[in-house]
């Protein structure tokens, strides 16, 4: 975890869920509000649920997403749905490039980066996502496939505010296999290593979100590695026991982090306002000392 960047967990309900799955994503808006103070929430539904769950979220702590779009506003692209449109229901957030759209309609990093960009034409934000699949893991080819990915899917428009990044490794989709800890890291450190060197100021605010097989079991495990900033969350997501599960396994990591980083940074002034009073021969009133070390343990009592 990046301490300085909020969590987002975001779910992608991918070809699931009817008018009927409704009473379950009401019952995740009902335990959002004691978690949505560490972490991000998102769901993103099928398009045809788009609306009905905006609707339902207004004013809540939980954000509506989507899981496609095409590049063009309108036109003549029968069975398409434009960014447009999924703003105008309710959307906030798009992904694209999932592995299952690359997959299945072989859609290329060009047609990724061409989607981003409509997204935010559209004023929503845009998960990009990149991951190797189990052939490309077994040769070796990891970190080739992702830069490649990253710099072809990634805009140079890119920013922290219009921009998330999600790893998800094609094999660990749906299989319940999950890299370990310190493969994650190592991916992650090198994605974060990629967007710092492309984009200095902005890569080092972006999110990276982990997915593949993230459950109530591992979320705070995978929370607690270095530079991963939430989760794309698959099946897990479809009801709400898990997700909020999830998001509270997070949450917990997060407040965990925070106040660790706390106690180490008062830790630290407190050791170096105690070491430049001591070098400096301050005395008695000098406000430095006298705000970090007791009175009984001053030197110039």
């Amino acid at each position: 975890m990046t301490e300085s960047l909020r969590v987002l967990i975001a779910g992608n309900w991918k070809m699931n869920g009817l008018r009927a799955s409704l009473p379950e994503f009401e019952a995740m808006l009902a335990g959002a509000a004691a978690l949505a103070a560490r972490v991000d929430l998102l769901v993103c539904p099928p398009a045809t649920l788009v609306a009905a769950m905006a609707e339902k979220a207004r004013g809540s702590r939980i954000a509506i997403g989507a899981q496609d779009c095409h590049v063009q506003v309108s036109g003549a692209h029968t069975g398409d749905i434009s960014a447009e449109m999924l703003v105008d229901a309710g959307a906030g957030f798009i992904i694209v490039g999932h592995s299952e759209r690359r997959a299945d309609h072989g859609e290329s990093d060009a047609r990724v980066r061409q989607k981003a960009q409509a997204v935010w034409r559209a004023g929503a934000r845009a998960i990009v996502c990149v991951g190797e699949t189990q052939a490309q893991r077994d040769a070796g080819q990891t970190l080739d496939i992702l830069r490649a990915q990253l710099s072809l899917s990634l805009p140079d428009e890119s920013s922290a505010d219009n921009l998330v990044v999600a790893y998800e490794p094609v094999w660990a989709i749906g299989t319940g296999l999950t890299p370990t800890p310190k493969d994650v890291e190592q991916i992650h450190g090198f994605i974060r290593d990629l967007v710092v060197a492309r984009w200095p100021a902005e890569g080092k605010r972006m999110r990276i979100l982990y997915g593949g097989s993230v459950k109530p079991s591992n979320a705070a495990e995978l929370m607690a590695v270095a530079n991963v900033n939430g989760a794309l969350v698959g099946g897990a997501s479809l009801k709400a026991a898990d997700f909020l599960g999830i998001c509270a396994a997070c949450a917990w990591q997060s407040g965990f982090a925070q106040v660790l980083m706390f106690c180490v940074s008062a830790l630290w002034r407190l050791g170096a306002g105690v070491s430049q009073g001591w070098r400096g021969g301050y005395g008695v009133g000098n406000p430095r000392i006298d705000r970090v070390t007791p009175r009984h343990l001053r030197q110039d009592r």
